[in-house]
């Protein structure tokens, strides 16, 4: 019997797959379609075994899928523009084209080394200008439509990377790059109006549309656009307040909770108001005041986490139900993002009003009577109270419910003509400008006569200049001597192109549809397009759920409008799979820098007395389990492990170790494990070359077709079948290393029975380790590739069992295990507890008080 060497079969089936072109998707619209779709991935230099988990998962879908019949798309390309290419350009004098081509012709090799199923024919770049004419295309048709515009606004400043970042991309106050606190600053920006599709994201959520998606991403998209009703409505200033220009009907206000408008202590607005702008304008301190805000952190976590400040101006609003008045702060936590950017404040009942009053020595009048407090003795306890209760010390609001005074609240200012009820989402237009070379061009033009103006349809794509000066950080389009000089479309005249590119999340937001048809002188295909759209199964990493996946249901539904697609959601089903982590280990020496202490797994050696590090023979720091980052150098290469077990192995391991929608560690006793299993599969058929030459399948043996090993086979698929259906990658494996114990102990089934079963093993495990099966396959004897064989089929008479095992419990504990036929009646199963000889020693001496028999699952009985 020949060992098994993956070394010489894999690239043996690699050459054989593409000589056959086995995966390039067929044009014919006959069959039914399945698209399956790995998030792509940037081309940063090399993939690791976390990113082999990630399209492992996506390729046993579509090897079964294409089993199963269905014409099967599983593209791959490359999220190529961004920041990394440009800072690589500054470290190394690299042109940005060149370090990521590079580093795409790198990754692309070692993807191809894991004997993906993909069809690489219709791989592309976002970088490439065959692939961004068409995106500067749709944004001049989004422009005519009204779902581009320029404004000028606040925005979000990463003063390392040197440009805007959008709020989503603002984690805990820092650019989610760069790491480097975020500064305010108002510019002119471009956006696209995803608000125009705020309440049809949000229904679609509900409503059936994505059915298939996970609670929690829901959820969280749900929270991100944040739909909430309430009160919009005007504080006049008081009598004696000598209003700003411009504002001398007073102050706007949403709220979600006008039932506590007589809780109201203070009116806050933001930083950004142009109340506060003109204001500042006379008010030095209030300058600063400013200043000291734009300075902090900008997203709603690092605000909400900032200690709270305010500044007192000389403005003071009357209240709307009584002669009370109000003084006007501005406040560090009131973001001019939402609502009108102004609130007021009722501290006796929200955290961050209470924490506000308390600092400045405001009034914390209660408003909200907990349920059986007294009102006459009711005071609050050193916190807001935030629960549910009737309306108290509030006039006419006295005894409401917070429902009900909600409600009344919004009538009595309605008549009062201070506001009315209002409908208010927490999303706002989604700013798509970036100070950067190394993106999209914009494709407009600045004229000091025309104003901005599209550039012609015919002289697209507007492309980057090949020079650019990355010596110094900003943008260097800005800096460029001849590109952005340009005359006027329209008049002839001296222009100015757009100097800022596309925000990457652009690239990311219709690349599905790409994939799906890729004409040269349009976008898509509308046909095509509608033939494959949405995405069957879409994987990747929650860490796009808010980021990438709202971004791309908002572009779906701005090219439908245009009229390049039908369909308003991009993802029929969405899988988010868990992290791939490892130790970490560090160079003891604590007079470096961290970033440079961190050391390689493969550049330690496990041994007795600890983790040497193999370069100084010395003991490493072993640090925590983390997720695979470069950063920290806690890396596996996938080439290695290839090398060593082959790159089943390491599939094999990434498949079966836990669920996939959990982390799992990467362990040398995990993969050691895998190529273990790979021996007995392969030890298993290479024991019975050529049978499937010598029996007919199609036509069942005399007396084979009830035999334990055929039975054993029909589960094992019925279960395989099933578990692949669900994404239950890990109990699929373990249904396999099951069936290999019965055709282990098969020993004297016949050779028709043994065809059967090694023929399905074959094939259930194709789609996870499909090297192997390739090999197995021709070693039986099976006709063609067995990717291109059909997925086996359980017989649903073979499935059923003549025996069953029950469980048995005495007093609540199990005791013993029966074995009675299938269908055995109640009574007879209950004789047969009875009977076993470990419950007669449990009951012995004891009275039977009552046995309880669950069908086909346990046996129940109580004794004393």
């Amino acid at each position: 019997m020949s060992r098994y060497n993956p070394k010489e079969v894999e690239p043996k089936w690699q050459q054989r797959w593409n000589q056959a072109r086995s995966f390039e998707t067929g044009a014919s619209k006959d069959k039914q379609k399945y698209y399956v779709l790995e998030m792509f991935p940037y081309p940063s230099g090399r993939i690791h075994i976390g990113h082999v988990r990630n399209y492992a998962m996506g390729d046993v879908i579509a090897r079964y899928k294409k089993a199963c019949g269905y014409n099967v798309l599983h593209p791959m390309g490359w999220d190529a523009f961004g920041m990394p290419a440009e800072n690589a350009a500054m470290q190394t004098g690299s042109h940005p084209a060149k370090w990521t081509y590079g580093n795409i012709d790198i990754m692309r090799g070692q993807l191809k080394q894991m004997g993906l199923a993909i069809d690489w024919s219709r791989e592309f770049a976002t970088c490439d200008a065959s692939y961004y004419v068409h995106q500067q295309r749709m944004f001049l048709e989004f422009w005519q439509a009204g779902l581009a515009y320029r404004k000028e606004s606040q925005v979000n400043w990463d003063p390392v990377d040197q440009t805007v970042l959008a709020n989503e991309q603002v984690i805990d106050g820092k650019g989610w790059r760069s790491g480097a606190p975020v500064e305010r600053r108002k510019l002119s920006q471009w956006f696209f109006k995803i608000t125009d599709y705020a309440e049809d994201l949000l229904a679609a959520l509900d409503d059936g549309r994505l059915s298939g998606w996970p609670d929690n991403v829901k959820l969280m998209q749900k929270n991100w656009i944040g739909k909430s009703k309430g009160l919009q409505m005007r504080f006049p200033f008081a009598p004696d307040v000598k209003a700003p220009a411009g504002f001398e009907g007073g102050v706007e206000v949403f709220t979600t909770r006008p039932d506590t408008l007589y809780g109201a202590s203070f009116v806050a607005i933001s930083p950004d108001h142009p109340i506060t702008t003109e204001l500042a304008k006379t008010d030095k301190a209030l300058a600063t005041f400013i200043a000291e805000c734009a300075s902090a952190g900008t997203s709603e976590e690092a605000i909400e986490k900032a200690e709270k400040r305010g500044y007192k101006t000389s403005l003071e609003t009357g209240h709307p139900f009584d002669a009370r008045k109000l003084p006007v702060y501005v406040a560090n936590f009131v973001l001019m993002g939402y609502g009108t950017g102004a609130i007021f404040g009722c501290p006796a009942h929200d955290q961050r009003d209470y924490d506000f009053a308390t600092k400045y020595g405001l009034a914390i009048p209660p408003v909200v009577l907990p349920d059986g407090a007294d009102a006459a003795t009711y005071k609050l306890d050193g916190e807001p109270y935030i629960g549910p209760g009737k309306i108290f010390n509030s006039d006419f609001l006295d005894g409401l419910s917070v429902s009900d005074a909600i409600a009344a609240a919004i009538k009595k200012i309605e008549e009062m003509g201070l506001g009315q009820g209002v409908t208010q989402y927490r999303l706002r237009d989604w700013g798509v400008s970036r100070q950067r070379y190394w993106g999209c061009p914009i494709p407009a033009i600045h004229c000091e006569k025309c104003g901005i103006v599209p550039v012609p349809e015919k002289d697209l794509p507007v492309v980057l200049p090949e020079e650019a000066d990355f010596s110094v950080p900003g943008n260097p389009l800005d800096r460029h001597p001849t590109w952005k000089h340009v005359d006027c479309p329209q008049c002839g005249g001296k222009g100015r192109r757009e100097t800022d590119t596309f925000d990457t999340f652009i690239d990311s937001s219709w690349y599905f549809a790409r994939f799906a048809s890729q004409p040269d002188d349009k976008p898509v295909d509308k046909d095509v397009a509608d033939y494959w759209l949405p995405v069957d199964q879409y994987i990747g990493g929650i860490e796009h759920a808010i980021l990438h996946l709202l971004y791309a249901r908002f572009y779906t539904r701005a090219m439908k409008k245009v009229g390049h697609l039908s369909v308003d959601e991009p993802f029929a089903n969405l899988f988010t799979q868990g992290m791939v982590t490892h130790e970490t280990y560090l160079d003891p020496d604590d007079t470096k820098k961290l970033s440079e202490r961190w050391i390689l797994p493969e550049d330690v050696t496990k041994q007795d007395n600890g983790v040497i590090w193999n370069k100084t023979g010395q003991p490493v720091i072993v640090g925590a389990i983390e997720k695979m980052s470069k950063s920290k150098k806690n890396v596996v290469s996938p080439e290695g492990i290839a090398q060593t077990y082959g790159a089943d192995a390491a599939r094999w391991f990434m498949l079966s170790d836990s669920p996939p929608e959990r982390d799992v560690e990467w362990t040398d006793s995990g993969v050691e494990g895998a190529w273990k299993l790979i021996n007995r599969i392969w030890d298993a058929v290479a024991a019975s070359p050529g049978i499937l030459k010598t029996v007919d399948l199609e036509k069942t043996a005399a007396g084979d077709d009830k035999t334990e090993l055929r039975q054993a086979t029909h589960a094992a698929i019925a279960g395989v079948t099933d578990d692949i259906d669900h994404f239950r990658f890990n109990k699929a494996i373990a249904r396999v290393y099951e069936f290999l114990n019965a055709l282990k102990k098969a020993g004297g089934a016949s050779d028709w029975a043994k065809a059967e079963a090694l023929s399905a093993l074959s094939r259930l495990v194709a789609p996870f380790i499909p090297h192997l099966a390739e090999e197995c396959w021709e070693t039986l004897g099976g006709e063609g590739l067995i990717c291109d064989a059909p997925w086996p089929k359980a017989d649903p008479a073979l499935l059923a069992k003549d025996e069953i095992v029950l469980g048995v419990q005495v007093n609540g504990k199990r005791r013993a295990e029966i074995t009675v036929p299938a269908e055995a009646d109640n009574k007879t199963v209950e004789e047969a507890a009875l009977s076993d000889a470990d419950v007669k020693r449990h009951i012995d001496g004891k009275t039977v008080r009552k046995v309880v028999v669950v069908p086909k699952r346990i046996v129940n009985i109580v004794a004393n």
